[in-house]
């Protein structure tokens, strides 16, 4: 299991796709960070936006709910995990631990456990065999590269400049 973070949250109405965009919190494979793109319904999207801000609204919605049953029953979320893709769609499994120590594990929507894990501070995590199948790099980070390759390619040439090269002929 690699170690997540939420990066984005892509909010739209209409045809186009909300998105929840995860990246590894550290580089994957001795790599770069990557992302993972996830589609999402808008109202899912709002849901996980508002969780990511820490706004809370005067009448619970579905994460509220559902992290006010779990603690009243004497539970707590330990760790969301993104467990499998299938072509498009995405599994997440919620980790539970019951008052008594025993672990439970249930199948949920990326966007209920993503919304969820952060209104209870539990890590997100993500199988390597979804991390292979549907990640792509950070393009951010890929950028950022490439300026500072530029800067010290640059940097190295003034470098290596004398005041013979600004003689006239």
């Amino acid at each position: 299991m690699i170690r997540m973070t939420i990066q984005s949250v892509l909010v739209s109405g209409g045809p186009l796709t909300s998105l929840v965009i995860l990246k590894t919190k550290a580089p994957y494979k001795g790599g770069s960070v990557v992302q993972l793109p996830i589609r999402i319904g808008s109202v899912e999207a709002h849901g996980i936006s508002l969780s990511a801000e820490g706004i809370t609204l005067d009448r619970p919605i579905t994460q509220d709910l559902l992290a006010d049953v779990i603690t009243q029953l004497g539970a707590e979320v330990t760790a969301v995990s993104i467990v499998s893709v299938e072509e498009k769609t995405f599994f997440a499994r919620l980790e539970l631990k019951r008052a008594d120590g025993t672990r439970c594990l249930l199948d949920a929507r990326p966007s209920d456990a993503l919304a969820l894990a952060l209104r209870c501070d539990a890590p997100i995590f993500a199988e390597e065999s979804v991390l292979d199948a549907a990640s792509m790099p950070d393009f951010r980070q890929v950028e950022d590269s490439e300026k500072l390759h530029k800067i010290e390619e640059f940097h190295d040439f003034v470098e290596s400049l004398s005041p013979d090269d600004f003689t006239q002929v």
